[in-house]
């Protein structure tokens, strides 16, 4: 494939970027405020976005979205990343949810949840992590669901619940089973948040900044039965479903912040002058635009290819946690880079590098942390040798 903006995607991607740019980057002062006005204000541009058919690009067309094909969304993604209200403005934030109910929800589910969910008249939540387990081994994972006649009673203690908040409902995550496999053993349930029991303890900060990172407990939540999403024992199968196109997902919008960390970077360097000469004179200057190009363009072509097996309908696991580990650690770096450049203003809230650089740090732990993907990916090309075959890259 050619990893250049398809010439069939490139009208619509231009328009996205155009809003970003021109409407959502500019509005960010006010929307990072999170009061009256900020609402308002993110009202009127979802107004805009679906005026100009704009709105949920990703979602299929049946759900009141876009419909555009899963590698053209990728492409569009690459440039909605370059704010983190671009989802929002957008109403993509609902994508990996509405898919996930695409796929298993029943009928009654579907009504209750599915088209509020595309119009972004409701906000969903799902709840996996929690506070006392490792979430790289999430077999241990301790919140429990007992089926008492036709409810379900929950019991457990999540957070990272993002959005839980403001959410009409939490898809979550919990053991339901006994005596099997620990990878059989946990179910996806949906729980409205007004339901008893259900109590939001804290928005957890995440390295100063308060983004609806709920941390809720679970006392003697009640559900129907017939809130269980897809079969019993399936939440891992679920739950994979659902985080695999949306590291995809993460990886891209990291591109489009990394974009705009290196225009920043790359203007600055012509902009300012040190010692009668402007930075971009300087050689070591130079080695930064030379190392970040080099990271990101790395990162986005092992994105698109792992988006292209997806595609085709592989599992992609290999390229997948590859592109993920990467991604984070390459924004990561361009937006240091970028800041380093900037000096003392780069620290300040004068440019958007300061928040983009908190929320980069947080790209390495969620949706799997670097080292879990990165021994996944070992272990698997190591058994292709093991079964006494090879890795050989010409033909993956």
């Amino acid at each position: 494939m050619s990893f250049a903006v398809p010439d069939s995607v490139r009208p619509i991607r231009d328009a996205v970027q155009a809003f970003m740019t021109e409407r959502v980057e500019p509005a960010e002062v006010v929307l990072h405020e999170a009061g009256s006005e900020a609402v308002s204000l993110l009202r009127e541009l979802q107004a805009q976005a679906k005026k100009e058919g704009l709105w949920a690009l990703g979602h299929p067309r049946e759900l009141g979205g876009g419909g555009l094909p899963f590698l053209d969304y990728v492409y569009v993604n690459e440039v909605q990343g370059r704010s983190e209200f671009g989802q929002l403005a957008l109403g993509t934030f609902t994508l990996q949810d509405s898919l996930m109910l695409r796929l298993h929800a029943s009928p009654e589910q579907r009504e209750r949840f599915l088209a509020p969910l595309v119009q972004a008249e409701i906000w969903p939540s799902f709840a996996m992590t929690e506070p006392n387990v490792s979430s790289s081994d999430p077999t241990q994972l301790q919140t429990t669901a007992v089926l008492d006649g036709d409810e379900w009673v929950i019991n457990g203690h999540k957070w990272f619940t993002t959005g839980a908040d403001r959410a009409a409902y939490t898809t979550v995550m919990c053991r339901t089973e006994t005596d099997t496999a620990p990878h059989l053993a946990f179910s996806m349930i949906l729980v409205p948040t007004d339901t008893p029991g259900y109590t939001i303890v804290r928005d957890t900060p995440v390295l100063g900044i308060d983004g609806g990172h709920c941390e809720v407990r679970y006392s003697d939540v009640r559900v129907p039965a017939a809130n269980l999403l897809g079969p019993r024992g399936q939440g891992f199968v679920i739950a994979q479903q659902r985080l695999g196109p949306g590291r995809i997902f993460h990886c891209m919008r990291w591109l489009g912040q990394a974009q705009r960390a290196f225009d920043l970077m790359c203007r600055r360097l012509h902009e300012r002058s040190a010692f009668g000469r402007p930075l971009a004179d300087k050689q070591l200057m130079r080695q930064h635009v030379f190392d970040s190009y080099t990271e990101i363009q790395s990162a986005r072509l092992l994105t698109l290819s792992a988006a292209e097996a997806i595609d085709r309908g592989e599992q992609a696991r290999v390229e997948i946690g590859v592109a993920k580990v990467a991604g984070a650690r390459m924004l990561h770096n361009v937006i240091d880079r970028a800041i380093q450049v900037y000096g003392a203003a780069g620290l300040t809230p004068d440019t958007p590098l300061d928040r983009m650089y908190r929320h980069a740090r947080a790209g390495r732990i969620y949706d799997g942390p670097d080292e879990v993907h990165i021994d996944s990916v070992g272990r698997r090309i190591l058994g292709e040798y093991a079964a006494g075959g090879n890795w050989e890259f010409g033909l993956r």
